[in-house]
Order: structure tokens, then C-alpha cells, then sequence
């Protein structure tokens, strides 16, 4: 039997949009801007400590909520949507893994920082170990990290949706966001940004549980998921592989050590370590407790922030999972190191 591998353009823009969207999605820009330019204008940017950390003078919800942003942007969404719609619900364990770790930040890694009275990781690096050369290293390393594996997979996202909404250029949309983010960042300095991902939060969290409600309300409830999941085989499928197959533990958040895609070893024990290097020494994180008024609002933020990193699984991965069954199109796993190969002559 033949099987349809035809593939079309993915950046090709989907159905226009009617008027109440075109307003929606202005509105939602025009508010970004409005609340980074009453932030920027807010802020103490004469000195060091106003600018890089918005004058020690956060309260815990905002901090808490630019943690959250901070390690969900567009690239992540889209990503966790696509990894549960591929292979179920495990990927939540990247996100619940942050829950405890956001902890050891507040209550281990801050009070240190706070001491240190710092206001960059590279300067605690200095005074910790001694040396030019190695803030300077950490500096150079922490900027082609943060270029190459987060600003330049949210740029894209954000600029995909754009595209594909909107019809734009997809290299103009990239440069929009690109200058709307870089204004009211650089003029207002951190104070605008907290604000602006707490904004961002609250629009995110309200529009993935709209997305959740409307999504479950479409296919009949989690149970109908879990049926409906395992059944859900793609239009559109790789000859000669079983990528397109519904995983059999799609639902299991612990999957078997040996043979799952996402071992429960791995993803408790070998994550925790690197999360930890993420949620506890990386700057973009760590900059944000910093900001905060006092010890009691660092780890009220961190307590904010880990109860948000419970969300995505509902209301991200699982509406993920709903669009396989509600639009089996796609091929999906279609980067072949997951695929199974049958042998010669099966």
C-alpha cells in the first residue's frame, strides 16, 4: 500500500484571520510595549544595581513570575505541545524536575549570592575563584550558550506564529520582535523585563487553560485521551519505521529504565544535575532572585514559580496530545533517531 509522504511548506501561512483576531493580537503588542515603556520609565537606571537589578526592590510575585516566563517562552511552549503530541506525557518531567530545584535556589544558592553582594554569576566566579580570565571565559560562554540555545529557538517561534497568523515575511517578523524586545529591554533594564514576563505569564497561563478547557471539551475528557491517543496514527508517516505509532506508555510519566524513551533514572537522578546548573547558577535565573527586596521575597518568588512549573503538563503537553488525535496530518518523529527500523525481509 502507498503511503502519503507528501510534504507541503511549513512556514506557509494558515487561513486569514478575521477582525477580532487582527485586534486581539494588536492589543496583546501594543499592551507589551505599553507595560516596557511604563516599567523603563519607572525604573532607577542611574546605577549598577538599578539597572542590571531593578534596585533590590522586587516584590515575590513578579520575581516569580519571570522565572516562570524566563523558561517558557515561545520556543518551549511550541516545543512541550509538540514533544507530548510525539510521545506523551513523560516531557513533563523536565518541568516538574524545576519544582524542588527552584527551592534549592531560594533557600541554598541566593542567601550565598546575596553575601557575596554581586550582581553578576561571572563576578561571584571571580571573587569565588580568583582571576580575570575565568569571569571573562564564563561571560563569552554564558552569551554563546544563551544565543545559540534559547534567543534564537524563542526568536524563531515567536516569528513562525507571526508568519503563519499574520502572513508577514518570516525574516521581518524575526527583526519586529527582535527591535520591540531590544527597546524597551535596553532602556529599562531589568525592571522592564520582570515586568513585561509577568505580563507575559499571566496572558500564557490564561490563554493554555482557555486552550485546555476548549480541547478537552472537544475530544471528552481525559479518559477519552487516553483512548483516543493510542490510536492516533498520522496521515502522513515514514515508510519502512514505526515513528508514527502511538508510544504504548504514552501515558506513563515513569517509563522503564531499559527501554523507555525517557528513563525514570535519568529523568530524576542525571536531570536534577543539570537543572541545577540551569535553575541555580545560570545569570538570566539567578539575576531575577537578586532583584528581590529582601531574602523572604527571593524564595516567595521561587514557591511562585515552582507551583507554575506544575502547569505545563496539563496545560501544555496534554493539549499537545488532544492535536494529534484531532488532526492526524503530520508525520510526526520525523528526526529518525527514535525510529525503530524493522529488520531485512520483515
Amino acid at each position: 500500500m502507498a503511503v502519503d509522504n507528501t510534504t507541503g511548506d511549513p512556514h506557509a501561512p494558515g487561513p486569514q484571520l478575521n477582525v477580532v483576531d487582527i485586534v486581539v493580537i494588536t492589543l496583546y503588542f501594543a499592551l507589551n510595549v505599553a507595560v516596557g515603556i511604563w516599567s523603563s520609565c519607572r525604573a532607577s537606571r542611574n546605577t549598577v544595581s538599578g539597572y542590571f537589578l531593578a534596585g533590590r526592590d522586587m516584590a515575590w510575585w513578579p520575581i516569580g513570575a519571570s522565572l516562570f516566563a524566563s523558561s517558557e517562552g515561545s520556543g518551549l511552549f511550541i516545543g512541550l505541545a509538540g514533544s507530548g503530541a510525539a510521545g506523551g506525557l513523560a516531557v513533563a518531567g523536565f518541568e516538574w524536575n524545576a519544582t524542588y530545584v527552584l527551592l534549592a535556589l531560594a533557600w541554598v544558592f541566593v542567601p550565598i549570592y546575596i553575601s557575596s553582594e554581586i550582581v553578576t554569576m561571572p563576578e561571584y566566579i571571580q571573587k569565588r575563584f580568583g582571576g580575570l580570565r575565568i569571569r571573562t571565559y564564563l561571560s563569552v560562554l554564558s552569551l554563546l550558550l544563551s544565543v545559540f540555545t534559547k534567543i534564537s529557538i524563542d526568536l524563531y517561534a515567536g516569528a513562525l506564529f507571526v508568519h503563519i497568523c499574520l502572513g508577514w515575511n518570516f525574516y521581518l517578523s524575526t527583526i519586529l520582535m527582535l527591535i520591540i524586545t531590544a527597546l524597551y529591554t535596553i532602556a529599562g533594564g531589568l525592571a522592564a523585563v520582570i515586568y513585561t514576563d509577568a505580563l507575559q505569564t499571566l496572558i500564557m497561563v490564561v490563554g493554555a487553560v482557555i486552550l485546555t478547557v476548549k480541547a478537552f471539551n472537544r475530544i471528552g475528557g481525559y479518559e477519552r485521551l487516553a483512548e483516543a491517543y493510542a490510536l492516533a496514527v498520522p496521515s502522513k508517516t515514514i515508510p519502512n519505521t514505526t515513528c508514527h505509532l502511538p508510544r504504548a506508555d504514552a501515558m506513563h510519566m515513569f517509563r522503564d529504565p531499559h527501554t523507555g524513551d525517557l528513563p525514570w533514572t535519568g529523568m530524576t537522578f542525571g536531570l536534577t544535575i543539570m537543572a541545577t546548573w540551569y535553575w541555580c547558577t545560570d545569570q538570566v535565573i539567578v539575576q531575577r532572585s537578586l532583584s528581590a527586596r529582601d531574602l523572604n521575597h527571593a524564595k516567595g518568588g521561587s514557591i511562585l514559580a515552582s507551583y507554575l512549573k506544575m502547569l505545563p503538563m496539563g496545560l501544555m503537553i496534554m493539549p499537545g496530545m488532544v492535536s494529534r488525535v484531532l488532526f492526524p496530518v503530520g508525520a510526526l518523529g520525523e528526526d529518525t533517531h527514535c525510529c525503530r527500523h524493522p529488520a531485512p525481509g520483515i
